[in-house]
């Protein structure tokens, strides 16, 4: 990770740590070094927002820098971040910005960088970018007179968009009642569009944005809000997504939540048995239950792990011709259909599985059982000091031989702090806290210990 991009773009609190300026030279950036691909004709670059207030500010200094430099801004207005990645890859953008702090709190806001492609942009050209948002501003020349590029709506993008995932579902979503908690964020709009178009009885939850209220209370960090919704007006099911709509949980008729490691077993066995899974295996990174891998292992189907996030998630599919892979949270990756996670992608491969089999979301989900979890972060004074300390080693793989195949522990780095997470999934919730308790107190007697921080 760079000083200023982490694996999920530049994020930060707005007008602190990610300000006007910072969007304006991340554009002025994009709009040169793109523009220099062009002889014949100039560089196109395509804005999505999510519904925060300052998303407005950064959207207008975004396309100021661009088209300072002689390349077009096309703006999607308020839109999903996988919508930007559709919008990039099939109408030849050289890239997209898509201006999100995804689940965070409103004041917080970030922009993810997209290659041309629809992917996450290469870790070198950001380094590039961010010498240069260090660097001379004036290193990047001015465009003046006709060379000065334009900023042109493309809400139409959002259309083609809507169009593509309802083009997706193999049948009709009628005689299904479907609650979508849209956290008054990206999806407020679109989510009722698709569902709409597929037949279903849709609810709409959470799709009045005002600025400030996004993930407030609700969408995939706070499901509770959509869980008693389900109950009360007694629905098939119900999607929650995230300020950006990359995630999605769901809930089952019950009320229940359905997490993406449910997710992800589900659509990887209903591909398996139709024959669309080539590769039997799942991607997952390092923080999937393993009671998912123990319900993958009952139906032989295979898994890979990667460090935690979603972007690594991708490079291990991209790599290995893996088509289903995403995290518990809810970031949910089908490769043959986007570049990105997709919230609105994986409600429809559900909404497809629970149609394909006749079956409830909860009948579907209850062949994975969730083990119990605890984890807890600890500083230290060397993150790989620790790591690597014999004591540590052996408290590890003591857990480890002594849970054998009835749990496991994971002991990990955070990425932006002094802190180790130290994690156990056991049968009850009495074996997690002694296995985790066990780590914690071998790393006190190695002298790496500073402190438990509290959850």
């Amino acid at each position: 990770m760079g000083k200023y991009f982490g694996t999920d773009g530049f994020r930060g609190k707005a007008g602190v740590d990610l300000t006007a300026e910072h969007a304006f030279k991340i554009g002025r950036f994009l709009g040169w070094y793109y523009g220099q691909r062009h002889t014949d004709d100039v560089a196109r670059i395509v804005i999505g927002k999510d519904t925060r207030r300052s998303s407005y500010m950064y959207e207008s200094a975004l396309a100021a820098g661009i088209t300072s430099t002689g390349a077009d801004a096309y703006l999607l207005h308020v839109t999903t971040t996988p919508c930007v990645s559709f919008i990039t890859r099939t109408e030849n953008f050289d890239c997209g910005a898509m201006i999100s702090a995804s689940h965070n709190p409103y004041y917080d806001n970030g922009i993810k960088l997209m290659n041309h492609i629809g992917e996450k942009m290469d870790d070198g050209l950001q380094d590039e970018l961010e010498a240069y948002l260090d660097g001379d501003p004036d290193s990047i020349p001015w465009a003046t007179e006709d060379r000065i590029g334009r900023t042109i709506d493309f809400y139409s993008g959002r259309n083609r968009y809507i169009g593509y995932l309802t083009s997706l579902a193999t049948r009709s979503f009628s005689d299904h009642k479907v609650a979508l908690d849209c956290a008054n964020g990206s999806s407020w709009m679109i989510g009722r569009a698709v569902f709409d178009a597929l037949g279903a009885k849709t609810y709409v939850m959470n799709n009045e944005p005002d600025g400030v209220n996004i993930n407030t209370k609700c969408g995939s960090t706070h499901i509770e809000g959509l869980q008693q919704y389900v109950r009360e007006h007694q629905v098939d099911v119900g999607f929650a997504f995230d300020g950006d709509a990359d995630r999605c949980l769901a809930v089952d008729e019950r009320g229940n939540v359905v997490n993406g490691d449910h997710i992800m077993y589900i659509c990887a066995k209903h591909l398996k048995a139709l024959g669309q899974l080539p590769s039997n295996t799942v991607v997952t990174t390092v923080m999937s239950n393993f009671g998912l891998y123990k319900a993958l292992d009952r139906i032989g189907i295979g898994y890979e792990k990667t460090a935690v996030g979603d972007r690594y998630v991708y490079e291990n599919m991209k790599e290995n011709d893996h088509l289903i892979g995403g995290e518990q949270s809810g970031h949910v990756i089908f490769r043959k259909y986007a570049h990105t996670g997709d919230g609105l992608i994986t409600a429809i491969m559900l909404m497809g599985v629970m149609i394909d089999t006749q079956l409830p979301l909860s009948v579907l989900a209850s062949e994975v059982t969730m083990y119990p979890q605890v984890l807890k972060n600890v500083k230290v004074d060397d993150k790989d000091g620790t790591l690597a300390d014999p004591e540590v080693r052996a408290a590890v793989e003591k857990c480890t031989e002594e849970l054998g195949s009835n749990g496991r522990v994971l002991l990990r780095k955070s990425g932006t702090e002094p802190v180790l997470r130290v994690m156990a999934e056991a049968g009850t919730l009495t074996d997690c806290e002694k296995n985790v308790d066990a780590i914690i107190a071998a790393i006190d007697r190695s002298g790496h210990l500073i402190e438990v921080k509290k959850s």
